[in-house]
Parts: structure tokens; C-alpha cells; sequence
């Protein structure tokens, strides 16, 4: 008999053919854009990140996920995690106030309306 154990890869999570991994990604990268480089198990490639990138939003990489047997190999997945900074110096903090002195955008313009209600 063979007892085989699948261990959890630190990067990657697999769905069928499909690989995902994790993409982090700077609140400015994801407003703005900008191009990464992700490692994929055939190597490191150049992934660009669009303006406007939403948290959880899946960037899909045609054909670099898993391959089986002589089938078409599977997708990989980039999944963007905005993440904050927990610790910002006095100008950066300026400048954060300046951009919310600036904008306009309501990240719970749903649940103001729905409190209307």
C-alpha cells in the first residue's frame, strides 16, 4: 500500500485546475495601477494591475495554473488584498487628510441610504 499526503502549499490554494494566490496590493497601487511581479510555478511573471482594482477583485493569468494528464492547463487566480499601513509618519498622515478633505467617495453610500429607509 502507499499512503499519500497532500500538504498545503504556503502561496498557492488549488481549486480543480485553478490556482489562487493572494495578491498584496497598496491602497495608492490599486487606485492608481501599477504592475507587479507575481511568482506563478513556472516562474515570475509581469502582472499589471489595473486602475481601480477592488479588494477581493480576481486578476486571471490564462493557462498558468495545473495541468493533468494532456488536458488544457488550468487559470491562476491573483486575488488583490488592499492593504493598509498600520503606521503612517505626520506627512504622510497630511496627506491622507488632504485626500479626504478632496474626495468625495462614501465607502457606505448602500448603508446611508438603507438607514434613509
Amino acid at each position: 500500500y502507499l499512503d499519500i499526503e497532500v500538504v498545503a502549499h504556503p502561496l498557492y490554494r488549488i481549486a480543480g485546475q485553478d490556482l489562487y494566490v493572494d495578491l498584496p496590493l497598496a491602497p495608492w497601487e490599486a487606485v492608481l495601477g501599477t504592475g507587479v511581479t507575481l511568482p506563478t510555478p513556472a516562474g515570475a511573471v509581469e502582472l499589471k494591475v489595473p486602475p481601480g482594482t477592488r479588494n477581493g477583485q480576481q486578476l486571471r493569468l490564462t493557462g498558468r495554473g495545473m495541468t493533468r494528464g494532456s488536458g488544457a492547463p488550468g487559470n491562476l487566480y491573483a486575488i488583490a488584498r488592499i492593504e493598509v499601513p498600520t503606521v503612517a509618519d505626520d506627512e504622510a498622515k497630511a496627506l491622507y487628510r488632504e485626500l479626504a478633505r478632496l474626495s468625495n467617495f462614501n465607502p457606505r453610500a448602500q448603508l446611508d441610504e438603507e438607514a434613509k429607509r
